[in-house]
């Protein structure tokens, strides 16, 4: 916050003016990928605000790459000899979060349906409450998103959204669904994770991947310990 100011009644807020959000760059970019470099390194920015959020109470809600925005959006444009086109290539990495107006206090109400749809984690979908762990699932969409250039739910309806996590991480735990409303609507198959395809480099960051995706919340790893993941350590930036 650079300064504030009462017009009319209404609290006004200034803030650093920044440049377009991350999806709309993926937009503009037809929905290719960012390099993986580039994903740490946002990766890492956004693990240490939503964390410094969690720190101190508090749950963003609605995480998700339109509320990422970019300080500068200049770009270069590098041909993609795989996709035989030229693709915009982001100078610098450096993002903000944004959009606290549905963040919540530990010690406030929580309401019953939180976040946009696609980002929204399993526990909340299924109404078992919600806290710190929701945000870290969320992220863990964006991620994917970033790194494949489409979401990686898909889908307006809650029924289809739960089946689709499942073809993705598998069954749910017995004890979430027993204690869900929903339990009806969850097919316990036989599914194992499946993201796609995998690059050979990217090993690290689909386990980072999948600790933020884990369904239960107690066991879904916090932000302080995703910080110290392999995938932000020295030895893996190069790939």
């Amino acid at each position: 916050m650079l300064d504030w100011f009462n017009y009319y009644g209404h609290v006004c807020i200034s803030f650093q003016l920044l440049s377009v959000s991350t999806f709309d760059f993926l937009k503009s970019n037809n929905f290719l990928p960012y390099p993986i470099k580039q994903i740490r390194h946002m990766a890492q920015q956004i693990c240490h605000a939503v964390s410094f959020l969690h720190d101190n109470k508090l749950t963003h809600t609605d995480l998700k790459p339109e509320n990422i925005l970019f300080v500068n959006s200049d770009f270069s444009l590098v041909y993609n000899a795989e996709k035989k086109c030229n693709e915009r290539r982001i100078k610098d990495t450096t993002v903000r979060l944004v959009d606290f107006g549905s963040a919540t206090f530990d010690h406030e109400h929580h309401s019953t349906v939180i976040s946009t749809r696609h980002y929204r984690a399993p526990e909340v979908i299924l109404e078992l409450g919600w806290s710190h762990p929701c945000d870290v699932w969320s992220i863990g969409c964006i991620l994917f998103e970033y790194y494949r250039g489409f979401t990686l739910f898909q889908t307006h309806d809650s029924t289809e959204h739960l089946a689709m996590m499942e073809r993705t991480q598998g069954p749910f735990p017995l004890r979430m669904i027993q204690r869900s409303r929903y339990r009806a609507a969850v097919w316990s198959g036989t599914s194992t994770p499946n993201y796609g395809y995998i690059s050979d480099n990217h090993h690290q960051f689909f386990d980072l991947l999948e600790r933020m995706l884990e369904y239960e919340p107690s066991k879904r790893i916090p932000l302080g310990s995703a910080l110290q993941h392999p995938f932000f350590s020295r030895t893996e930036r190069k790939s």
